[in-house]
């Protein structure tokens, strides 16, 4: 059990972690290169590590120094691993991984936890399916562990996307690598654009186009070069600390170089339409972030505001300690995550003393207006890194809490509870 003790005050600067989804994709690009590339920055959580030991099995050399990984791929390209690809907690291995097997024939063999083998992956196995990748896991929403065949060669599709996914849409763009023409996602609701953004940097060609707003990106098949890379901070993790800053009563909080693409900063926007004290540039590639103590004001949140939902947990904290009824609309994608993101963020509402509840996919919460009132609580993270962060935050802010599952931060951002500590 992880004991968090109350802040009086908060006033510091710090840096977060390498942003994660940039991470686990300079991995797998790097690895196709048939040269060497450099990243300084990478993520040095669990899911990315799981996605480097994977690589290594796939025949990339991978060497660490310092600060700087350099991947190197086979001039021949990667080839099947003998032993099955242990996916751990990282939905974003496993999904990215799918397409990423396209491209190379034979059979393979992919495992997760216990909390990655319950989410579904149907999502990505029937777009995959139509290009000739043959994904057969468990059920019908086709669970870990899962096989996967395919011939190296897939067919080209053109397909609009039935679920909010950067990973599945990024699945389908890998799988379009070794296509046998042009590949199209189309997305109602735009993600997160940094495969296409990434591919595009490694001189593979790829556009992006709007029609009857819909976002229409196309990758043509080709071999991605190696690049040296920079991983910018990751924004969904910067979410805890900004969120501490503008509720904690006594709090001056400065984030260092967070990465700031428009689908990845929706929270920032969020918080400052409740009334948060932020300064950040909106149109820089990447922005320091500061967060002072606010009076937060409720607000309805769309889901297309944060494609992800990565950041609802800690928005739901932020909700809790502002006044009125916050509205979150259609988030059933937190009941797929980690755990039930869904059931656990009104639980932990409910223990900071809000009035929680759902309306159909809606998560809806009346605030308590003001963090100080929150009270000592005790929450089971059930192994998901984003809802111990979350009641970390409301922690500090109080009287104090209990966590079970602590560890689990360990996937994602191992330094969380050092960085934490810090702050004193």
């Amino acid at each position: 059990m992880t004991i968090v003790e109350p802040l009086d005050r908060v006033d510091a600067s710090l840096r977060v972690p390498g942003d994660k989804s940039i991470s686990h994709r300079a991995v797998l690009l790097g690895a196709l290169a048939p040269k060497i590339s450099t990243i300084r920055g990478l993520s040095h959580g669990e899911d990315v590590a799981n996605t480097v030991t994977i690589v290594r099995q796939l025949g990339a050399t991978v060497t660490v120094g310092g600060d700087v990984v350099r991947i190197e791929g086979r001039l021949d390209g990667l080839h099947g691993s003998t032993t099955p690809l242990q996916c751990g907690n990282s939905g974003t291995t496993m999904r990215l991984l799918l397409g990423y097997l396209a491209g190379i024939a034979g059979e393979h063999e992919l495992h997760g936890d216990p909390s990655l083998s319950r989410r579904p992956m149907d999502r990505v196995a029937e777009p995959l399916g139509r290009m000739g990748v043959v994904v057969r896991g468990r059920g019908p929403k086709q669970t870990a562990p899962l096989h996967v065949t395919s011939s190296g060669v897939t067919v080209a599709i053109d397909y609009d996307m039935p679920v909010v996914s950067a990973q599945v849409k990024s699945a389908i763009l890998l799988a379009g690598l070794v296509a046998d023409g042009p590949t199209t996602v189309r997305e109602a609701t735009p993600t997160r654009t940094n495969t296409e953004d990434m591919l595009e940097y490694c001189g593979v060609r790829v556009s992006t186009r709007m029609v009857d707003r819909v976002r229409c990106v196309t990758v043509w098949p080709g071999r991605p070069g190696a690049r040296d890379w920079t991983v910018p901070a990751d924004p969904s993790q910067a979410a805890f600390f900004v969120v501490l800053g503008l509720i904690h009563p006594r709090a001056d909080v400065r984030l260092e170089g967070i990465y700031a693409a428009p689908e990845r900063t929706g929270f920032l926007r969020v918080l400052a339409r409740m009334g948060g004290r932020l300064d950040y540039d909106a149109d820089a590639p990447s922005t320091d972030v500061r967060a002072r103590s606010s009076s937060l004001q409720a607000t309805t949140i769309e889901s297309f505001e944060i494609p992800s939902v990565d950041e609802v947990p800690i928005l739901v904290v932020a909700a809790c300690a502002a006044t009125g009824v916050t509205r979150f609309r259609d988030v059933a994608e937190l009941r797929l995550k980690e755990s039930d993101r869904f059931a656990k963020s009104l639980e932990l509402a409910t223990a900071l003393g809000a009035n929680a509840w759902a309306e159909g996919d809606d998560l809806v919460v009346e605030g308590v207006g003001d963090a100080r009132a929150f009270g000592y609580f005790h929450l089971d993270a059930e192994l998901d890194h984003r809802m111990v962060m979350a009641a970390t935050v409301a922690g500090l802010c109080a009287k104090g809490c209990e966590i079970d599952g602590g560890e689990w931060v360990a996937s994602s951002y191992p330094s969380f509870f050092d960085d934490v500590s810090s702050l004193r």
